[in-house]
């Protein structure tokens, strides 16, 4: 049986990397910056991201749109 399912994380869509929903962990180590970092620029609106209940979500398309900017 060919299981090509990826239970570590949530994707949305056909593209698996480009829509993928990170927690903070996964943003910060995509990011190469340390959780707190993110988890504070996402508090101060300066990182792209949602609230979900108590925790932070990040999709990466999204994240590469805003480091292709933040990079200009």
């Amino acid at each position: 049986m060919n299981d090509t399912r990826d239970y570590g994380a949530i994707y949305i869509g056909g593209e698996k990397n480009a829509n993928q929903v990170m927690t903070s962990v996964e943003a910060a180590e995509y990011l190469k910056m340390h959780v707190k970092t993110v988890c504070r620029l996402a508090k101060e609106g300066k990182i792209p991201a949602k609230k979900v209940g108590s925790e932070w979500r990040f999709l990466r398309r999204v994240l590469d749109n805003w480091l292709s900017m933040e990079l200009v």
